[in-house]
């Protein structure tokens, strides 16, 4: 299964994680209230679905990047794509697989989320 097809369910993702609603969205600057809507089918913004999968598919610390490194990254990517997909292509073969996990932080729970690199 894509991960945009379980980024469909934050739900399910947020049961497997054994997380409430609060932790869950709270980790992503999303408010319990705005989570639920979005639990219960409401469309959810193209920054929401990125910051979700980020954080709780690919695991990754947001707190953590800064602006350089998006900068970095834009500037790679606009005038160096050559080199950028070389350091991609280098970071995927240091042990990244097609199944990423997704970590909760403060319960250390884990779930699979099947997606192609």
């Amino acid at each position: 299964m894509k991960t945009s097809d379980k980024l469909s369910n934050p739900r399910e993702i947020r049961r497997r994680l054994g997380l409430n609603q609060q932790q869950f969205w709270g980790m992503i600057g999303v408010t319990q209230s705005g989570g639920s809507r979005y639990e219960s089918g409401r469309a959810m913004p193209k920054p929401v679905q990125h910051l979700l999968r980020l954080v709780h598919v690919d695991r990754i610390d947001i707190s953590r990047l800064s602006r350089a490194d998006y900068e970095v990254i834009s500037y790679l990517k606009n005038s160096r794509p050559e080199m950028y997909k070389k350091l991609r292509t280098q970071a995927a073969g240091t042990g990244r697989t097609t199944t990423r996990t997704a970590v909760a932080t403060p319960a250390k729970r884990s779930v699979s989320v099947s997606a192609r690199a």
